[in-house]
């Protein structure tokens, strides 16, 4: 072997590793700068969508669950509930659900949801930001004679029928929220994203 080729190959190994390092070191620093910029896991599920199991829902009863750090309630309402809806039509400020910013536009019927025995609204009332009670009886003492059952918000006591229509003479000047969902099967439901116009 002659003394330039021995040379070369040392130089061309000695280049060959610096250049190794130094891509490692530059890799390196800029992980720190990327990591900074992708969000955390829990910024990523503050805003991911939420799958719920409707098979532990019982007819009548309420299901908390959260998405976006809000309370978003699912009632499993009976064929009874769904028949007094039509009852409170003439008490309610929007029946029709008219305002299109309280519901997506698959929503925006007598009912208020896609499928009829299931209701899918955002917890928190439309006058302060309080946590509505759900109050399903008939008739309570301290809610009237004529109450169907639905919502009652402690803190200003405005009230909401079991379609989450907001009566006449409450605080509330709205229709509590529903926000976007769709039904991946009869037993799933994913809150958090649109299934578009049904």
């Amino acid at each position: 072997m002659s003394e330039t080729s021995v040379d070369t190959s040392k130089r061309r190994f000695l280049v060959t590793l610096s250049s190794a390092v130094g891509g490692v070191a530059a890799l390196g620093a800029a992980t720190p700068f990327v990591i900074s910029m992708t969000p955390s896991a829990r910024a990523r599920a503050a805003g991911a969508p939420v799958e719920v199991d409707l098979s532990k829902i019982e007819p009548g009863m309420q299901l908390a669950e959260e998405w976006r750090g809000k309370p978003v309630w699912i009632v499993y309402r009976t064929k009874e509930m769904l028949d007094l809806l039509a009852r409170n039509d003439d008490k309610l400020i929007d029946p029709e659900s008219k305002n299109a910013a309280q519901q997506p536009a698959y929503c925006q019927n007598p009912v208020r949801s896609i499928k009829p025995e299931y209701l899918v609204v955002v917890g928190i009332c439309t006058h302060l930001g309080c946590s509505p009670t759900y109050r399903p009886e008939l008739a309570p003492a301290d809610l009237g004679a004529d109450w169907t059952g639905g919502w009652f918000c402690p803190c200003h006591g405005s009230r909401f029928d079991l379609a989450a229509r907001t009566y006449k003479g409450s605080p509330a000047p709205t229709n509590l929220y529903i926000p976007p969902h769709k039904y991946l099967s009869d037993t799933r439901l994913l809150i958090g994203e649109d299934q578009g116009a049904a």
